[in-house]
């Protein structure tokens, strides 16, 4: 976060990046770093473990801080400075020297992905969920987890920020090479005392197996399939049963000749999990697939979540940040966002909860699906209040004639913009909240991982869409010019917040069918269904 939350203003102060060029190079480097957790989460279940997985990533984002921080300081690696009273426009960085910043950025990138795979699971591993005072101790894990990050952020919107414009970048990036490397030390030191448990195999190799076995069988005969007739190898006490939704899927649990003609570790015929899967395989893959459409509906809302790093900073660096005789750093203006999530999930399990145990007995707060459907309307009114602070912002700049030079402060308080970032952050307390429960709790056991995975794509890919949203909108309009007081920022903002409108009535129906149960055909007797029937 001490990375991206400042380096849009990077980007266009020392590098001389076009605005919207700079807000897509944040984004992309943002949507890397979550993307890439699914490449963690894969080693980390297949190959290395979870100890070793986080080690392993946290020297490469180490190594990347530090290669960072020392690009930042060499002056060949970054154009001329360029200041209000440069004669002629300022000089672009070149390709090269955007070349090594990539490199050190995407550095970064994968060592973020490898490590938020695995550390929340690393840190699970260390309690018995069998045991219940160990299963209370991982809820209070958690939220110790969860308000360390907290910290962190708070630290580096503020403490980090301010190193970097007032001291220089190449000193806050090498504090952060050197507080990796003092947490590997301190990592690396509990080694011994650790708990460690084995990988029983990657889930996206279980769900490719279902989905090539059902594909081979993609021929099989119209005939009605008795449950009882598919192929099962879990004891009765973990097996999962067996659901009428997705049939077309249960092909892959269907016994045909040469199924079960592999020879196991123990000399015992082994079906080829590529050509037969149990029952319980696919009924996980299924569980997998009915999370995919609310999955889809709040990826738009990290597109959202994308402005408060990019735009909104930029924004800010416009504007008036005096407090008295001291001048907050633009990017330090996130220190509302999150404080308005610290402070509304305060609320939530202070008030709120306990209100509702009061006065509805046996609701413990909100369901996950609630969560985020709030998220995703508080965000809808966060880009409405963004777009109607931009246009007062852009009003004065025009009649202070600031907008024609393209550089300056505005006599406009930047604290005009609180109001987006209070109502996003809100916004994120609960969608993160909402998301993390979700996935976690409608995903079978063996695919927890997964579920996280799942979980941080829909970052990933709101980073992503916000580039191609850019991208799109520079091309076909001119509400993205090169400076932001070139501008028409605002209708950008209404852009996305018409488009979360639509998202929203999309999340709704998602949810109506998400919260419908699965009709379950375990118990009938030799109950039928057809096994062409398309998911």
């Amino acid at each position: 976060m001490g990375i991206a939350v400042n380096l849009v203003t990077y980007l266009t102060a020392t590098m001389h990046l076009p605005s919207a060029a700079a807000a897509n190079v944040v984004t992309d480097f943002m949507g890397t770093s979550f993307l890439l957790c699914l490449l963690g989460g894969f080693l980390a279940d297949s190959f290395l473990g979870r100890y070793l997985t986080i080690a392993i990533f946290a020297l490469i984002q180490a190594i990347g801080t530090g290669l960072l921080a020392v690009s930042t300081e060499v002056r060949q690696l970054r154009p001329p400075p360029c200041g209000p009273g440069a004669a002629g426009p300022c000089e672009q960085a070149t390709g090269f020297q955007m070349g090594v910043l990539y490199v050190c950025l995407y550095l970064i990138a994968l060592g973020t992905g490898g490590l938020k795979s695995s550390v929340s699971g690393f840190g699970t591993d260390q309690f018995d969920e069998r045991d219940a005072r160990e299963r209370a101790a991982m809820g209070l894990f958690f939220n110790r987890f969860f308000f360390f990050i907290s910290v962190g952020t708070l630290l580096a919107v503020t403490v980090l920020v301010y190193v970097q414009d007032h001291v220089g970048r190449s000193w806050a990036y090498g504090i952060c090479a050197g507080a990796m490397l003092a947490a590997i030390a301190v990592f690396l030191s509990g080694t011994r005392r650790y708990r460690y448990r084995r990988s029983s195999g990657s889930p996206i190799v279980h769900i490719l197996q279902v989905l090539v076995a059902a594909a081979r069988k993609r021929n099989i005969a119209k005939q009605p399939l008795a449950v009882s007739a598919l192929y099962e190898d879990r004891h009765e006490h973990a097996r999962i049963p067996h659901t009428a939704q997705f049939p077309c899927l249960d092909r892959a649990a269907v016994m045909a000749g040469d199924d079960d003609n592999e020879v196991g570790h123990d000399g015992r015929p082994t079906p080829n999990p590529w050509k037969l899967c149990s029952v319980s395989r696919v009924e996980e893959v299924k569980m997998v697939a009915r999370l995919m459409p609310v999955w889809a509906t709040t990826i738009l809302f990290w597109t959202i979540y994308a402005q408060m790093i990019t735009f909104s900073v930029e924004q800010a660096t416009t504007m008036d940040r005096r407090v008295g005789g001291f001048e907050i750093p633009a990017a330090s203006l996130t220190v509302f966002f999150v404080g308005a999530i610290m402070l509304t999930l305060a609320f939530y399990d202070r008030v709120f909860v306990p209100l509702c145990r009061s006065l509805m007995t046996g609701r413990q707060g909100l369901t996950n699906l609630e969560k985020i459907g709030i998220g995703l309307v508080l965000s809808i009114v966060g880009m409405a209040a963004a777009a109607i602070s931009e246009k007062k912002r852009l009003a004065v700049a025009a009649t202070s004639g600031v907008a024609a030079a393209g550089h300056g402060s505005l006599p406009i308080s930047v604290f005009m913009l609180t109001p987006q970032f209070l109502l996003v952050g809100a916004g994120e307390a609960f969608i993160y909240t909402g998301q993390l429960d979700f996935f976690i709790t409608r995903s079978p056991k063996s695919m927890k991982t997964m579920s996280t995975g799942l979980f941080l794509t829909t970052l990933s890919l709101g980073f992503f869409l916000s580039s191609a949203l850019v991208s799109l909108v520079k091309t076909c309009t001119r509400w993205l010019g090169d400076t932001i007081n070139h501008s028409r920022l605002d209708y950008f903002y209404w852009l996305l917040a018409v488009l979360s409108v639509v998202n929203l009535v999309a999340y709704l129906v998602c949810a109506m069918w998400a919260t419908a149960p699965a009709s379950s055909q375990a118990e009938q007797p030799q109950p039928a269904m057809v096994a062409d029937e398309k998911c």
